[in-house]
C-alpha cells in the first residue's frame, strides 16, 4: 500500500508545473539587497535562498520549474544558471527562468498574480493539471507531493500551505487563514492587524507560507477575471484568494512534520536580524535544519575550491575555529573564530577574534580586528586594528547599521566611505 501511495503521488508531481516567484526585492535587508534580489542572498555558508524551494521541487519529484525574476535579478540569473542549467529540456525537465518581460502589456510584474499572469502562455505551452506557486525566500524543507495529494483528495480547486505562528508574529505580516472541521478556507484577511485565532489555541492563528497549489484551468479563469477588474493590485492575498473562498473548493494545508504533528522548520529571513539569528541557529550542535540530512538534498552552485586551511599553533596566533561552520576556500590565519558562519573563500589573517559572526562570500578580516554579532558582506576587506559590534555608538559613527537587537550590518561601501572620512 505504502508503494501506490508513493506511485500516485509520483505521477500527480509530474502532472505539476511551479512556478517560484523570486522578484522581491527584500526591503527589510537594507544594503545586504542593494546588489542582489532578497531570494539571492547567501543562506548557511553556501547556498543562496532559492535554493530552498527549487531543491523542495526537485525532491519533491516537480522537474518542471519556472523562475519569475524582476528586481536585481543579474546574480540570482547567474546562480540559477550555473547550479540549476542541468537539466534536459527534451525530456520536460527544466528550471527555466521567466524575468519579467512585458509579455501583456507594458507594465513590469504588478503583484503576485500579475507575475503568474504575465506567464500563462508558457505555463499553458507545458499542459500541467496544476500549478504549484512557490515563494521564492522563504527558508524550509517541504515534500510538495503531499501537498498536492492532499489538494486532489479534497476535490480542491486551490490549496495554500500554511503554518502555526503567534498572533503578534503574523500581525500585520502574514495572511491569515480561517478555517472549518474539514480545513477548507472560510475566511482569509491579509496581513491582519488582529488575527483570528485558532479554536481551542489562544495566541496561535494559521498564517499562509506564500504557496499555493491550483488546478490550471481554474487559475487561468480567474487570473483573467482579476485582470479585468478595476482597482486590483494584482496580488493573491489581497486579490484572488477572497474573491474565490465562498463559492469554490479553497482549502489550507497544514504544514506539519508527518510522524510528530510537530512544526517543522520554517524560517522567513526578511529582516537583519532574523537573517543573523537563522545562521547562527546552523552552528548548534543539532540545528533544527540538518544540512547534513543526504535523504534531503539541498542542490546549489559551487565554485570548486581547496579546502578550508588552518595555520599558525602558537600562543600567540592560533587559526582555529569553535562551534562554528567553516566552507571550502578559506584561510583562518592565526586568528580566533567562535560560533560563527564562514562562507566560501573567506580570509581571517592573524590576532583576530570573531564571535558570533555572519562572514559572506569572498570577505577578508585583517590583522588585529575584534567582530562581535556582525553581518559581513560579500567581498569586504576590514582594515587592520578595527573593532565592530562592542560599541553601538562607535558602529553608527563608522556609517554601519545596527539593528534594534545590537546585530551589526558591514557593507564593502561602508567601508570604503569609512576609509575616505579618515583619510
Amino acid at each position: 500500500m505504502h508503494q501506490q501511495t508513493d506511485r500516485h503521488i509520483s505521477n500527480l508531481t509530474k502532472d505539476t508545473y511551479a512556478l517560484v516567484l523570486a522578484g522581491g526585492r527584500g526591503s527589510r535587508l537594507y544594503e545586504l539587497t542593494d546588489i542582489r534580489a532578497k531570494p539571492a542572498v547567501y543562506f548557511g555558508g553556501k547556498f543562496r535562498i532559492i535554493d530552498f524551494p527549487l531543491s523542495n521541487c526537485i525532491n519533491s519529484g516537480i522537474n518542471r520549474v519556472g523562475v519569475a525574476t524582476q528586481y536585481k535579478s543579474h546574480s540570482l540569473i547567474r546562480h540559477i544558471s550555473r547550479g540549476w542549467g542541468s537539466f534536459k529540456a527534451n525530456l520536460s525537465e527544466f528550471v527555466e527562468i521567466l524575468p519579467a518581460s512585458q509579455q501583456h502589456g507594458e507594465d513590469w510584474y504588478m503583484g503576485t498574480a500579475d507575475a503568474v499572469y504575465q506567464n500563462m502562455e508558457i505555463i499553458r505551452a507545458e499542459r500541467p493539471k496544476y500549478v504549484l506557486i512557490l515563494s521564492g525566500d522563504h527558508v524550509y524543507r517541504m515534500d510538495y507531493g503531499t501537498l498536492i495529494a492532499d489538494h486532489v483528495a479534497n476535490n480542491a480547486d486551490m490549496t495554500v500551505c500554511c503554518l502555526e505562528v503567534r498572533t503578534e508574529e503574523a500581525a500585520g505580516s502574514f495572511g491569515v487563514m480561517t478555517v472549518d472541521t474539514n480545513s477548507k478556507i472560510v475566511a482569509f484577511d491579509e496581513k491582519p492587524a488582529q488575527p483570528n485565532e485558532i479554536p481551542n489555541k489562544p495566541g496561535q492563528c494559521l498564517a499562509s507560507m506564500g504557496n499555493y497549489l491550483f488546478n490550471t484551468e481554474f487559475l487561468f479563469e480567474h487570473l483573467l477575471k482579476d485582470h479585468d477588474k478595476e482597482g486590483s493590485t494584482r496580488d493573491f492575498g489581497h486579490d484572488i484568494i477572497p474573491s474565490i473562498i465562498k463559492d469554490n473548493n479553497v482549502f489550507a494545508h497544514a504544514f506539519k512534520d508527518p510522524d510528530s504533528d510537530n512544526q517543522p522548520y520554517w524560517r522567513d529571513v526578511g529582516t537583519l536580524d532574523s537573517f543573523w539569528e537563522a545562521n547562527m541557529e546552523l552552528v548548534e550542535p543539532t540545528p533544527q535544519l540538518d544540512l547534513y540530512d543526504r535523504s534531503w538534498p539541498i542542490w546549489t552552485y559551487q565554485e570548486q575550491l581547496p579546502p578550508a586551511k588552518f595555520i599558525f599553533d602558537n600562543d600567540e596566533r592560533r587559526g582555529m575555529a569553535v562551534d562554528s561552520t567553516v566552507s571550502g576556500g578559506c584561510i583562518i590565519s592565526g586568528s580566533t573564530i567562535r560560533k560563527s558562519l564562514l562562507y566560501s573563500s573567506v580570509h581571517t589573517h592573524s590576532y583576530s577574534l570573531i564571535e558570533q559572526c555572519v562572514l559572506l562570500h569572498g570577505s577578508d578580516v585583517a590583522e588585529h580586528c575584534k567582530l562581535k554579532r556582525v553581518i559581513l558582506d560579500s567581498y569586504c576587506k576590514v582594515p587592520a586594528g578595527l573593532t565592530i559590534g562592542y560599541d553601538r555608538e562607535q558602529d553608527i559613527a563608522n556609517g554601519f547599521r545596527v539593528t534594534k537587537k545590537g546585530i551589526t550590518l558591514v557593507t564593502s561601501n561602508m567601508l570604503k566611505a569609512l576609509a575616505d572620512r579618515t583619510e
